[in-house]
């Protein structure tokens, strides 16, 4: 059944498939500094304006002091260091938030902090974020500073109670703020008000690794480093600001290109932690041959399956990690976990796909937006879940449910993805405006949220969803465009142009290219059941391609969109496509 209904699904909500915009102006100027003449085309249609855009060095990260608190935050914690005061880390259980708390721990470890201590919420039993009953854990444990990483920004509640207890509060965080702020000691998040940072697309680990690089400026500007104590380099801590950037599918800016591309770099040198080597393993990786995608499709997952289905500590312990041993155990912990995760998503999957099913009119048309529901989904799975469900049909959707909280089994907690264009968060808050008893918690940004409602309150939900979609979704927006880079010439079909090619980081909002040619096809076969296999000729070049999930065989000449990679078999590298679709 849901092979059958992914097909029939694909020929009715199909991509469009378009030619990205040129800029052949652009391109003609990066020529002129070096770049050569296709990457050149291929980071103009991107929009890099100037080569300095292209220079990854660490001198060419924003400075810490145009983000609004970064400077005060790290005066604080400076204090906090100087008078060994306990400090305690409120992390989130995702990859991001679990990257962020063990660049905090060995960030603030290095620069002499004894007595740091860190809390994960329960992302059944506590939700998201700092909470009241959080606040009173964090005060249990003796801290004098509360410091959250990845969250805090919505945390009005949790944050008020904090501070009656007598512990300072710095908030880090990147998600966008509501109309209320918490009252917190000190604030750093780039889309605050009145924060003018340049790059708004930081991820919770790029702001951690940020007020680190301030609190490190503090303890310098004070004489605190001496030749018994040395100032740290906290370039180490990169390659988990690399992960946790990719993962969380922020815009790949100029800025973050460069936190990517140094953490790489480390990693592809052997310069990382124990933990991360040993996730790097469990995965089947090469270290000195690790991509971009490599983090986002082969690690995170791997990380956001404990915070999903069993305890984020796993996680982040494994991160902070200095024993191989235990890294190496906690590492095949975490792959054990994502195995269970993945079976538990196939099933949800297929059950989504059904319900989507029944969605559909007499006219093979599907609403605006989708609401899923079923109660035997697992609130752990909701958002990869609704993820795959907007991929498919390209519609902002929401995944519901059942609450797992002893007490609070009357409650859905979902998870919602969006497309371009429909801000998912705004969207929440029109509906909870229009209808004030409908959502009892919510928070996220354009493309990514959550909520928590009534059970009862399903069908309104849904009912306001819907509404709120019509409004603001146009025709064209549903109709999904994959963009492509037009083709590549017989020349550039090279191992030359796949190394060029893979030595730039792609990712969200720079987007991995993908050309477009007309091959003859000598050879085709179905490999795993589910995979075709095909030699292609382009000019007199013969070259290796697979397409996933496709078992249609193609006709003797066929015009295919796909990504040009190099592949290493027994020593020796050669090209291979990947193709995307038919064009």
């Amino acid at each position: 059944m849901p092979g059958s209904f992914l097909e029939y699904t694909l020929q009715r909500f199909f991509m469009k498939i378009k030619s990205r915009p040129q800029a052949p102006e652009l391109a003609q100027a990066l020529q002129t500094h070096g770049v050569s003449p296709l990457m050149s085309r291929l980071l103009a249609n991107r929009n890099v304006r100037e080569a300095s855009e292209l220079d990854m060095s660490l001198g060419q990260l924003i400075a810490p002091q145009e983000m609004l608190g970064c400077v005060q935050a790290g005066e604080q914690l400076a204090t906090a260091i100087e008078s060994q005061s306990g400090i305690c880390i409120v992390a989130d259980y995702d990859c991001d938030g679990a990257t962020a708390c063990a660049v905090a721990l060995l960030g603030l470890e290095m620069m002499g902090s004894q007595k740091n201590q860190f809390i994960v919420p329960d992302r059944m039993l506590d939700g998201y974020g700092l909470t009241p009953n959080l606040a009173h854990k964090v005060k249990a444990t003796g801290a004098h500073l509360l410091l959250t990483v990845d969250n805090g920004i919505a945390s009005i509640e949790g944050v008020k109670v904090a501070k009656e207890l007598g512990l300072q509060v710095i908030i880090t965080d990147h998600h966008l703020p509501s109309h209320l702020t918490p009252q917190a000691d000190v604030i750093v998040n780039p889309n605050q008000k009145g924060c003018h940072f340049p790059s708004k697309h930081l991820a919770g680990v790029g702001v951690m690794f940020y007020v680190l690089l301030a609190t490190r400026a503090q303890l310098r500007q004070r004489g605190f480093f001496t030749s018994e104590r040395p100032e740290p380099k906290l370039d180490g801590l990169l390659p988990l600001v690399a992960l946790g950037t990719v993962a969380d599918v922020v815009s790949l800016d100029a800025n973050n290109r460069r936190l990517v591309h140094q953490g790489l770099e480390r990693i592809k040198k052997g310069h990382l932690s124990e933990g991360l080597a040993s996730l790097i393993e469990v995965a089947g990786k090469d270290h000195t041959q690790l991509s971009a995608q490599d983090l986002g499709f082969s690690l995170a997952p791997r990380i956001n399956a404990a915070g999903r289905l069993s305890d984020m500590t796993l996680g982040i312990e494994c991160l902070r990690s200095k024993d191989p041993t235990k890294a190496r155990a906690l590492a095949e912990q975490l792959n054990e976990i994502n195995q269970s995760r993945k079976g538990i998503e196939s099933e949800m999957t297929e059950q989504a796909l059904e319900l989507a099913q029944s969605l559909i009119d007499d006219s093979d048309n599907l609403p605006s937006a989708l609401c899923l529901f079923d109660p035997d989904f697992h609130e752990g799975v909701v958002g990869i879940v609704a993820s795959r469900m907007k991929d498919l049909y390209h519609r902002p959707t929401f995944v519901f449910a059942m609450s797992q909280a002893p007490g609070k089994e009357h409650l859905l907690k979902g998870s919602g993805r969006s497309i371009a264009g429909f801000h998912l968060r705004d969207a929440l808050d029109v509906m909870s405006k229009r209808f004030p008893q409908l959502i009892a918690q919510f928070g996220g940004h354009a493309m990514a949220a959550g909520c928590t409602i009534e059970e009862d309150n399903l069908p309104l939900f849904e009912q306001a969803f819907q509404e709120v979609a019509l409004s603001l979704i146009s025709v064209e927006m549903l109709t999904q465009e994959l963009l492509t880079d037009g083709p590549l010439h017989a020349s550039e079909m090279s191992l030359e142009v796949a190394h060029e090619l893979k030595s730039q980081v792609w990712g969200q909002g720079f987007a991995q290219p993908l050309f477009v040619n007309e091959f003859e096809v000598l050879e085709q076969r179905v490999v795993g059941e589910k995979h075709l296999s095909v030699k292609l000729k382009f000019h007199q070049t013969e070259v290796s391609a697979i397409w996933f999930g496709q078992t249609e065989p193609l006709s003797s000449k066929a015009r295919l969109a796909y990504r040009l990679e190099c592949e290493e078999w027994r020593g020796v590298e050669k090209i291979k496509l990947f193709i995307a679709c038919k064009a």
